[in-house]
Parts: C-alpha cells; sequence; structure tokens
C-alpha cells in the first residue's frame, strides 16, 4: 500500500493529530550508551527537549540508578532532579515493573509504593508499568499507588512471538488493564520482532479493547521495521510513538524523532512539534559522543537471526561479550538454541527483564554444565513455583519435574517473598531518609561510597575548537598537582594540591 496521505481524517476534516513521547534522555542512552549518561549530558539540552512540544520527555528506571552510581559515580537522585526541574513545562515519566525494582528478583510492596513516592516527589509525573506476565494484582496495586501521587499509570504490553501470544490474548490482556484503571496503554517491541502485517492486526486488537484510553506504541528498530511499523500502528488506531534524537536512534533503539515527524506529515498525520528544537540537540548530542568516545546510533538492516534468539535492545552483543569473557564465545550459536529450547520448555516468556535474563543464565548453565536443568538459579526456581505470576503457556513436565527434584527447589514449596516493612528495613541501614533508603536497597554500599568519594563530572560540551577542545581534555583528565601547556603564541600553567 501507499502511505502517503494514507490517514484518515477527523470528523471536520482535519488531519488527525499524532503525540510524540520523546526516549532522547532514556531509551537512547539505554540502549547506545549503556544508560551511561551523566547529568553534564544532559542537562545543556534539557530545556531544548522541553520547549519541542513533546507529549511526554520518559528519564528514568531503577537500572538507570545502578548505572549512574557504579559506572559514572554520580548521584541518580541529584540528576533527576536537576533535569526534571529543567523541564517544567513537560510531564517527565519513569518506568518500572509492577513487582520489582532491585536486580532481578521481587520487591516488597512497601519498597515499591516508596520508588514511586520519590520519583514523583522529584518531579515524575507519568509511569510505564510493565509486568511480563499480566500479575494485574500487581500491576493494579501500582496503579493505585502512581495514581495516588497525582501521576498518570500507563501499563505496558510487552509483546513476544509465541504460538501463544496471538492478538486475541493481548486484546483480553488490555481489557484487564483498563479494567484497573490505567490513564492509558502502552504496546512495547522491546527485541523489534513486529512485522507491518502483524502491527496492523494487533494494535487495531488493542486499541480496540482500549476503548477511550490512548495507545502508545514503542518499537525497537533492530530489525529496521519499526519506522514501518509506526505508520501501520498509527493507522490502525494508535495515538502515540516515542522516539529518540538521531544520535541515539535506530538500530537497537526506537526510530529517531527527525525520520518520524517528516514520515508522519507526508502520511497526512498532523505533528505539533518545534523543529527547531531538533539541530540544537543531535549537535550536542554528537559532541558528547565525539567528547566521550561514544558510539553514534547506526542503522540495523533486516535479519531473520532476530526471530531466532528474540533478544531485547543490545542483549545480543552483550551476551556475546559475556560468553568471550568465560572463554565461550566460539559456543553462542549453542547456547542461543539452547534459549529457544528453554524459553519454549518454561511456557514462552516474553524476552524483557527478569525473563531474558533469566533463560539467558538457564541456557549458559545447561551448556556450561552439559546435563540440563542440573543446576538452577533461584530465579528459575521462584518461577517454576509462579511467584512472579502465572506463564503464558504450561511449563513442560519434564523440565519441571528436573527443576523441582533439587532439596533447594523444594524448600520454595512454602515460601513467600519477603514483604518487610520500611521500618524494618531502616533498622537494617539506620535511620536514613526516603532517597537514600531506596538508594542502599538498589546498590551495594561500597558502590555508593566511592561515588560520593570520587568528584563530580562537570564538563563542558560547548562547541570550540580542536585546539580548545584539546586544552579542556588536558585540564578534564589531569591528575597530578601541575600541568603546563604551551604552544606557540599560548602558555597555560595549573597548580594545586590535588
Amino acid at each position: 500500500m501507499s502511505y502517503l496521505d494514507a490517514a484518515p481524517r477527523n470528523p471536520d476534516g482535519t488531519r488527525r493529530r499524532i503525540e510524540i513521547v520523546d526516549q532522547t534522555l532514556r531509551d537512547g542512552p539505554q540502549s547506545w550508551w549503556g544508560m551511561r549518561l551523566r547529568k553534564d549530558m544532559g542537562l545543556p539540552m534539557a530545556a531544548e527537549l522541553d520547549r519541542t512540544g513533546f507529549h511526554t520527555i520518559d528519564l528514568v528506571g531503577s537500572s538507570i540508578f545502578e548505572v549512574l552510581v557504579r559506572h559514572c559515580k554520580e548521584d541518580p537522585w541529584e540528576q533527576l532532579i536537576s533535569l526534571s526541574r529543567a523541564m517544567p513545562d513537560t510531564t517527565v515519566r519513569a518506568g518500572t515493573r509492577s513487582n520489582g525494582i532491585v536486580t532481578f528478583g521481587l520487591t516488597a510492596d512497601s519498597v515499591m509504593d516508596l520508588w514511586v513516592q520519590r520519583l514523583c516527589a522529584h518531579g515524575i509525573g507519568s509511569f510505564w508499568i510493565y509486568d511480563g506476565l499480566f500479575n494485574t494484582d500487581k500491576i493494579g496495586r501500582l496503579v493505585k499507588t502512581v495514581q495516588a501521587e497525582g501521576a498518570q499509570a500507563l501499563p505496558c504490553i510487552l509483546y513476544a512471538d509465541s504460538p501463544y501470544h496471538t492478538d486475541e490474548y493481548y486484546a483480553a490482556r488490555t481489557r484487564e488493564l483498563v479494567a484497573l484503571g490505567a490513564d492509558g496503554i502502552e504496546l512495547e517491541d522491546a527485541a523489534g520482532l513486529l512485522t507491518p502485517e502483524r502491527t496492523r492486526t494487533l494494535v487495531a486488537a488493542i486499541k480496540q479493547a482500549a476503548g477511550d484510553l490512548p495507545v502508545e506504541i514503542h518499537f525497537h528498530s533492530n530489525n529496521a521495521l519499526a519506522p514501518l511499523n509506526y505508520l501501520e500502528g498509527l493507522l490502525a488506531g494508535a495515538d502515540r510513538v516515542h522516539t529518540a534524537s538521531r544520535p541515539l536512534a535506530a538500530g537497537v533503539s526506537l526510530p529517531s524523532t527527525e525520520n518520524t515527524v517528516t514520515n508522519l506529515r507526508y502520511a497526512g498525520f498532523d505533528v505539533d512539534l518545534d523543529e527547531s528544537r531538533f539541530a540544537p540537540v543531535e549537535e550536542h548530542l554528537l559532541r558528547v559522543a565525539e567528547y566521550e568516545d561514544l558510539p553514534v546510533a547506526q542503522p540495523a538492516e533486516y535479519s531473520l537471526f532476530q526471530y531466532r534468539h528474540q533478544l531485547p535492545g543490545g542483549m545480543a552483543g552483550t551476551f556475546k561479550a559475556q560468553l568471550r569473557d568465560r572463554g565461550m564465545e566460539e559456543r553462542f550459536e549453542e547456547v542461543l538454541d539452547e534459549m529457544s529450547r528453554v524459553r519454549e520448555e518454561l511456557g514462552y516468556p516474553v524476552m524483557a527483564t527478569p525473563f531474558s535474563q533469566l533463560v539467558g543464565t538457564q541456557a549458559v548453565l545447561n551448556v556450561v554444565t552439559g546435563s540440563r536443568y542440573s543446576v538452577v538459579p533461584d530465579e528459575v526456581l521462584i518461577y517454576a513455583h509462579g511467584f512472579y505470576g502465572e506463564p503464558v503457556a504450561p511449563i513442560d513436565e519434564n523440565v519441571l519435574d528436573a527443576i523441582m527434584s533439587s532439596p533447594k527447589a523444594r524448600s520454595y514449596e512454602n515460601w513467600e517473598p519477603p514483604q518487610p516493612s520500611l521500618s524494618e528495613l531502616r533498622q537494617r541501614f539506620g535511620n536514613v531518609s526516603d532517597d537514600e533508603l531506596i538508594l542502599r536497597l538498589l546498590v551495594p554500599e561500597n558502590d555508593i561510597d566511592v561515588m560520593r568519594a570520587t568528584p563530580q563530572r562537570h564538563r563542558d560540551f560547548a562547541p570550540t575548537s580542536r585546539q580548545v577542545r584539546f586544552i579542556r581534555e588536558l585540564v578534564e583528565t589531569s591528575v597530578g598537582a601541575y600541568l603546563h601547556i604551551e604552544a606557540d603564541d599560548f602558555s597555560l600553567t595549573l597548580e594545586g594540591d590535588h
């Protein structure tokens, strides 16, 4: 079909207006830079993003907190406060699992509630809430917590490719989420598995089940089809799309804002964004990538291999690197085959956190030991006992028998996920603030101590000549007490006690 001017008009003859959710500060750097976006990288473009006219700007998740502390040596609360304050005219969003913010396990309800409350206290006004097994009790409880803080709650449907994840299945789950009192529905294809044909039928089914609620689509470009799928999804009734500035878009990330807006207008949609803000953000990100030696987005090519492993975002590359570190790189294909088999045996869990890690870890153990399910991680035991929720398909009976045969598995028969109160947790950490309590639950105390002992980086990414940039880099990276730079007509000497 031709997409040129294909969009249906409103009853009054005007163009349908499509809203954009920006992912330049969250999923873009998560996909391309391993979440390593410091405050000094984000702040210079925050005002431009705020004035662009986005419906929402996605900003934070619990994994980002851990990365900022461990790898960037930066206080994530300080970054959140600074960035949210710099964007007063746009709703700022956070993402969370329905039942976990700490590692891949289960988090107590008291901590989940405090996590939401503290994020709202620091400027978050919208949440996307995901649960690969659609544990509606947990999702519904968190929806109420979010709304009690005056924020909007949008449960997220995670797309998976399996015989059980049909349009009818997703429509039924959508109706359940709507009944929870949600403010909208988000459909996410983290692995870039959707085809235009499936997008057309799936979005239509979800939109019909959602009724009057807005439907957002968040598709990654791992397989190069996401820009086309956005057009199909919007023609099928979706209301919003998620994009990122071009240097952090495409490939393992989302379609670019620049290209998406152009496509939507050619297709006959109306998009009310200030395009003059696009270039300053793009230019800043390109300088950050150059100064920090970070990758710039590269488009992907269509690959059937993606449907074999169904790994989200950059997890395939991460997985290969981990195998290389263990001297097992040549067994990558074998591990992927085993992952496909494990996923089927465990009832086709969607390949997103925590299940992508759960399936991947079990597959590696099966290959390394040479005896399938002889070693089973605690998370797989918790999953098999149903503590994450009900799998979409039954677990293979022989595999379930193998998993349940160990003494460790039997210890989970009468186990209940711990539900400590905040006062009990404070006994463990002392009389700390709510923000500090969350931080210590997310990150080991030693990492927090190292972060606080490390001087904060405040790099200036303003455009400069190559010579000035070189001098600035020398100054910023110097670790001694004396620095002398001399050129033909220039001399600089710096002395200090550090």
